[in-house]
Order: C-alpha cells, then sequence, then structure tokens
C-alpha cells in the first residue's frame, strides 16, 4: 500500500523502515560505516560514503518527506544547519528577503550576523498581514521566512495567504513548522514551497538529540538542497536520525497530550491577575485563532505569557518552578521555562525583533496536567 493513502500514525511509524531484508529486525539499523564496498570502478552504487549518504539517515528522510507530504527530503546536524542550506541555495550578494517581525533568534543572528555581511539584505514585517508581503517586497527580494506559530509571541500567519504573495512576486516562501509538526501542520498543501525543522524539537522529543531536516517537492529546489547537503557536510551521525525515527514513532500521541496540557495551561493563566497577557493559538480570543483552526489540527505545545509585573516578576517566576524545568529549548516530554529576551532570544535584543524583558515562554510537557497548574501557581504567587 502506497504512502498516499496511509494515515498519519502507521506513516510515523512505517515510512521509509520496512523490516531489515537480511535479519528482519523490525528498526532500522544504526549505521555506523563510514565507507562502503564498491561492485565495480566507477559504478553506480547507493551507498559510497557516510558523508553523501547513510542508510539510517535515508530512512529518516524517507519518513519525514512522507508526514510533510514532500517528494524529497534532506536531514542536516541541526535545525540552523537545515535553515543555512535554504538560504545559500536561495540568495546570493544582493539579494534581499522578508521575515516576520517575531522570529526564532537564531534565525535572526544567522540572517543577520551571518549572511548579512555578505550582502544579503533583510526586513522585518509582520507576516500575520499577508498584504505586508506585497508592500515590502523590492526588485531584489527572494524569499519569504515564515513561522507559524512565531516563536516566542505564538502568532498565526496565513501561510497559503502568504505563500501566494510571495509566488505573485517570482519568489518563494519558506516555513518553519519546529513548533507546528507536520502533526498539527503541513505547509507544503497550503503552498510553501520549503519546509524547514529542527528536529531536536517535536520530532525527537526526548531532549537527547540534535538535527535539522528540510523538505520539497520541487525539483530544483531538491537538488541544490541535496548538493549543499553534501558539499558543505552538516549531516546528522547515524545514531542521531535513528534517535529521531523513535521519536516520531510517538510524536502523534505525544502531540495530543502536549496540545491538551498547553490547552489547560493557558486557560489557568488567562484567568490569573498576576498575568498581564496569553499568547496561545488554540484560545478562542487568541488573534489568529480562525486561522489556526484552519490550518492546523490543534493549537500546539507552546504557551507565552506576559507576567505582570514586568522583566523582574518575569524572572522571579521562571525560577521558582520546580516542574517545569529552567532550561532553552522545547518540544520535548519534560515541560520548560524560560525568558527569551535574556535566553533563546537574546541575539534580537537592540534589533525590530527585540522581545518584551517581562515575556515568559513556556514549553507544556507530558507530566500530569494538575502538577504543572500547581507549580505555575506556586511560581506566580
Amino acid at each position: 500500500m502506497s504512502d498516499d493513502v496511509l494515515g498519519f500514525e502507521t506513516r510515523a511509524i512505517h515510512a521509509g523502515q520496512p523490516a531489515d531484508p537480511s535479519t528482519g529486525a523490525v528498526v532500522v539499523p544504526i549505521t555506523l560505516a563510514t565507507t562502503f564496498a564498491q561492485r565495480e570502478v566507477g559504478g553506480a552504487a547507493p551507498y559510497e560514503y557516510a558523508r553523501s549518504d547513510n542508510p539510517t539517515r535515508a530512512a529518516l528522510e524517507a519518513c519525514v518527506a512522507s508526514l510533510e507530504g514532500a517528494a524529497h527530503g534532506f536531514a542536516f546536524a541541526s535545525g540552523l544547519a537545515a535553515e543555512d542550506a535554504v538560504l545559500r541555495s536561495q540568495l546570493r550578494p544582493g539579494d534581499h528577503l522578508l521575515l516576520g517581525d517575531d522570529a526564532y533568534g537564531g534565525t535572526f543572528r544567522l540572517i543577520s550576523r551571518v549572511l548579512a555581511p555578505t550582502g544579503v539584505t533583510w526586513t522585518a514585517v509582520d507576516l500575520t498581514d499577508p498584504e505586508v508581503v506585497a508592500r515590502a517586497w523590492t526588485p531584489s527580494t527572494r524569499l519569504v521566512w515564515v513561522e507559524s506559530p512565531t516563536n516566542p509571541l505564538l502568532n498565526v500567519v496565513d501561510v497559503a495567504a502568504v505563500a501566494e504573495a510571495a509566488h505573485q512576486h517570482g519568489g518563494i516562501c519558506v516555513v518553519d513548522n519546529t513548533f507546528a509538526t507536520p502533526y498539527l501542520q503541513t505547509p507544503l498543501t497550503l503552498g510553501a514551497d520549503v519546509v524547514v525543522h529542527s528536529t531536536t524539537k517535536y520530532l525527537g522529543g526526548h531532549s537527547d538529540v540534535v538535527g535539522g531536516f528540510v523538505a520539497v517537492n520541487d525539483p530544483y529546489l531538491a537538488e541544490v538542497i541535496g548538493f549543499l547537503q553534501n558539499a558543505t557536510g552538516a549531516v546528522p551521525s547515524a545514531f542521531d536520525c535513528y534517535l529521531v525515527l523513535r521519536g516520531i514513532k510517538t510524536l502523534p500521541v505525544r502531540m495530543d497530550r502536549h496540545c491538551k496540557n498547553a490547552g489547560l495551561v493557558a486557560q489557568f493563566l488567562a484567568g490569573h491577575t498576576r498575568v498581564a497577557a496569553v499568547y496561545y493559538p488554540g484560545a478562542d480570543d487568541h488573534p489568529g485563532h480562525a486561522i489556526a483552526t484552519r490550518q492546523m489540527r490543534h493549537g500546539g505545545g507552546m504557551v507565552s505569557f506576559v507576567a505582570a509585573g514586568g522583566a523582574d516578576a518575569a524572572r522571579r517566576i521562571a525560577g521558582r518552578t520546580t516542574v517545569f524545568t529552567l532550561a532553552e529549548s522545547l518540544g520535548a516530554v519534560e515541560s520548560l521555562i524560560e525568558v527569551p529576551a535574556v535566553m533563546t532570544h537574546q541575539s534580537v535584543a537592540g534589533s525590530p525583533l527585540e522581545v518584551d524583558a517581562a515575556l515568559v515562554r513556556l514549553s507544556v510537557g507530558l507530566e500530569t496536567v494538575e502538577d504543572l497548574l500547581e507549580d505555575l501557581a506556586r511560581a506566580l504567587d
């Protein structure tokens, strides 16, 4: 039976992962070999050298590509390595890109401090208004970089509308789908050209692996990104690929629990006197709720809020929790809490993407939700 008629949960377990033909093992082997014997000099072979390809990596690439509805998938050593490959494949000195005005700090650092010195320019805009794409587009603009939901304000971008606007101007639309995962949202079906992931987060799901991914349908994009994957060598190890594959098998059931817990946490925070604002796409009063309902399965596992007492209160709250661990990253089984302005988004200080110092970001995990609510109540009170 072909992948396109199988359910998401079935593909998460089986896509790209047939039983091993030599042993019958139902788990993809971790192939540690760096080189592979060739049948003849100069002859074509499925595997030659581990930087270029690896059986465990090939299984991961086939699986995630299937989940994203993509014809081609490429695994990288980190989410930022994946982003770098996409940006370098499309941008040359003098080119311009649009990105959201609340993008991830690491993405902004890559664009503003690595690519900008090479002559690439950028403009940060509010992508929740799709019409801004046409207004901000210039003759040198080549792509628009989208996060939805965004990191850390959890704004929702109408991917279909932004992709259409980019295409009308001859550009492409890239979507960072890390927060939503392919279980909640498939941007390629909404018109996006490229999807990127930090597989470190929900796809791996256990805070024990670093990785990235790029998914595309267009053969040209696949060719140039595949070339860079091999030429620059920012590839994951076979063991890392195995860990991400193992995490993906439980992605659907984990995401259901993440979303359920996050919704209850957001509801609790919304009624607390020491919380000035709550950002959660699954809440009825979120400005992007209608779009989120249309393009996402659920509201996601991330919640952000503004502490009513300002920056000092935000730091105090984040330092008081015991079930929520004070740590960067997100998307794993354990719940995390952080203050983006001085942690994950410190690199955007002084820029148009600067984060409110009173903002607190939660990655809501799989713990008993009553324990999470009690932990937050103690920290807030």
